[in-house]
């Protein structure tokens, strides 16, 4: 179509529009902090709003020590013009024990990336299938990796992925995820019959 512009995430690209708001390194443990600490400079500046927030989609919150998110809402708020357009969130290497439910509010999320926290239980991937837009995520380095059918658990949990710890999600894990997820589908209970 004339006149309109076409996006295509390639794996976790942040937004063209703007780079991504960085707050990497900073050894920060807790959300309340980002209100005060200075974001890491980039090639480019972030463009901001006249109130002086952000206009950027993508933030990253790598390498820190959080372990909840529970003011991420609040902070976003504070610091991003449009937070519910947030589409891309680095939180890799910290000690998030868990996926927030937090992370569900962001239904515009396309990565992910939560790779070398302490994610533990396959369930807690269950939490992130509300998310429709979701196409790229990380989880490796955390102890549900050795978990028997991470991969085809998390792929068959999210069937829009097209890349998963880096990794292209192939035709193959696709099929691979589907079988699996036959072979462990709990069975339905049978209903009794009443005799009359």
């Amino acid at each position: 179509m004339a006149g309109t512009r076409s996006w295509r995430w390639n794996s976790c690209s942040p937004s063209l529009r703007a780079p991504p708001l960085d707050f990497s390194f900073r050894g920060i443990s807790f959300l309340q902090d980002l209100q005060t600490e200075e974001p890491r400079a980039g090639p480019r500046a972030i463009p901001r709003s006249a109130q002086g927030r952000m206009l950027t989609r993508a933030v990253r919150l790598n390498n820190n020590t959080l372990n909840e998110l529970t003011d991420l809402g609040p902070v976003l708020e504070l610091l991003l013009e449009n937070p519910e357009e947030l589409s891309w969130l680095d939180l890799s290497f910290n000690d998030l024990p868990t996926i927030d439910p937090i992370l569900t509010t962001y239904r515009n999320l396309h990565c992910l990336q939560l790779h070398a926290n302490s994610i533990q239980g396959l369930d807690e991937v269950d939490k992130l299938a509300v998310l429709p837009h979701l196409r790229s995520l990380t989880l490796h380095g955390n102890p549900i990796e050795e978990e028997k059918g991470y991969r085809s658990y998390v792929l068959s949990t999210l069937p829009q992925l097209k890349s998963f710890d880096f990794s292209a999600v192939t035709k193959q894990d696709r099929s691979t995820a589907a079988i699996w997820k036959r072979m462990n589908a709990q069975p339905k209970k049978a209903k009794k019959r009443e005799h009359s």
